[in-house]
């Protein structure tokens, strides 16, 4: 295959759809924390003036949601009329009710569990049907696609020198862009574009704000050996992005799974994560599949692997697991999927507490994408030994 280009999108916080997930996740997490069992499918949806929280939530608890909405909204910068979107002025309207006890039936006792009560492990059911990708390559340190990994470091970065005072102009809206050029061998070698939408303040002109962007975003995080002089750096296109933040565009829980995953470098099952609780394996089983590629990449058994699971509604055991090395693998996908089998206990109980799912601390994940992130528990690297004895027994 000859020289191709990949490229990979990342948003801030202050982002309409981004802002959705933080309130969702955020939800979820005070539910967490006081009632661990709780089963919430929150969903947010943002316009000018107005957020509506809606879904399902069965729990032990009472959350004050108006109050959760309120102060993620303050705290991802918008605070003021100014900013076409205030926390202190909104709309907030919630619909929400308890999970359907059809669906409840399943997830509380699988079917294994209804069967034979003698595994604790099969009595939780998987929350739907679905499938879920998991991925790892040895692009990047932390086992990321480099498109993905530098989309999301630049986001954060625009974010971060908004908020801490070095860039007062900005405003939390934003979006992020990043073309890698791969050689034949599919190998990285270069960045070819980096594009940077930010919100801005009326009074600042675009040869300041892409000359600021450069030096104080883009150098500190794009490494120069990636740059050329061929490398072409866009800013805020259209000239101008005053309007920002729901109060331009609509947002929504659950619309930037790519962003949320690997920026399209690897296959997406459809489900989103954020407002789920563990239970729901569109979260759960996506994590517990990234955990399972990246242990493999790390073990040098491959240089990419996308592993494919998939579940039936309070059904425990998971229908198939699928492994693909793209013919990277040092074994074969089959024996691959043997080790896996045997190394990974891929049921909900068992991704829950070998992850740590119920711990509420969901909110931080929101943003700047679910994987390659060292503070979460499918980011460990402590399954390569049992996979390499597997495979060398």
């Amino acid at each position: 295959m000859a020289h191709y280009f990949f490229t990979s999108e990342s948003v801030t916080e202050g982002h309409p759809d981004k802002l959705c997930d933080r309130i969702s996740d955020a939800i979820l997490d005070e539910y967490l924390k006081g009632d661990p069992d709780s089963h919430v499918a929150c969903e947010v949806t943002a316009c000018p003036g107005l957020i509506h929280i809606m879904g399902e939530i069965s729990s032990k608890v009472s959350v004050n949601v108006e109050q959760v909405a309120r102060e993620e909204i303050s705290e991802v910068g918008y605070n003021a009329l100014e900013y076409g979107f205030d926390s202190n002025t909104c709309a907030i309207l919630s619909s929400l009710t308890s999970q359907s006890p059809d669906i409840a039936r399943g997830v509380n006792k699988s079917s294994e569990y209804r069967e034979d009560k003698s595994d604790s492990l099969d009595k939780t059911g998987a929350g739907d049907q679905g499938i879920m990708f998991g991925f790892a390559c040895d692009e990047t340190p932390e086992y990321m696609p480099l498109p993905i990994f530098y989309a999301h470091k630049l986001a954060e970065r625009l974010s971060d020198v908004r908020k801490n005072g070095l860039l007062e102009y900005l405003r939390p809206d934003g979006k992020t862009q990043v073309t890698v050029e791969y050689d034949e061998n599919d190998v990285p070698v270069r960045i070819e574009t980096i594009l940077i939408s930010a919100q801005h303040s009326e009074e600042i002109g675009m040869s300041s704000l892409r000359s600021d962007l450069v030096r104080y975003v883009i150098n500190p995080i794009i490494p120069d050996m990636l740059m050329d002089e061929d490398t072409k750096i866009l800013v805020n296109p259209t000239g101008r992005f005053v309007l920002g933040g729901p109060a331009a565009d609509t947002g929504l829980t659950g619309r930037k799974i790519i962003v949320d995953t690997y920026g399209g470098y690897s296959r997406h099952g459809g489900g989103a994560f954020s407002g789920k609780d563990p239970t729901k394996v569109d979260r759960s089983a996506a994590y517990a599949a990234r955990y399972v590629a990246k242990n493999i990449v790390a073990a040098g058994l491959a240089k990419k692997c996308e592993i494919q699971l998939s579940y039936a509604i309070g059904v425990a055991k998971p229908i198939s697991v699928l492994v693909e090395t793209f013919g990277t693998g040092r074994v074969s996908d089959d024996k691959l999927a043997e080790a896996v089998d045997h190394v990974f206990d891929l049921r909900p109980a068992a991704i829950i507490k070998e992850l740590h799912l119920k711990k509420p601390d969901y909110k931080k994940l929101s943003s700047y994408g679910h994987f390659g992130r060292p503070d979460t528990a499918w980011e460990q690297l402590d399954k390569t030994e049992a996979l390499l004895a597997y495979i060398n027994s």
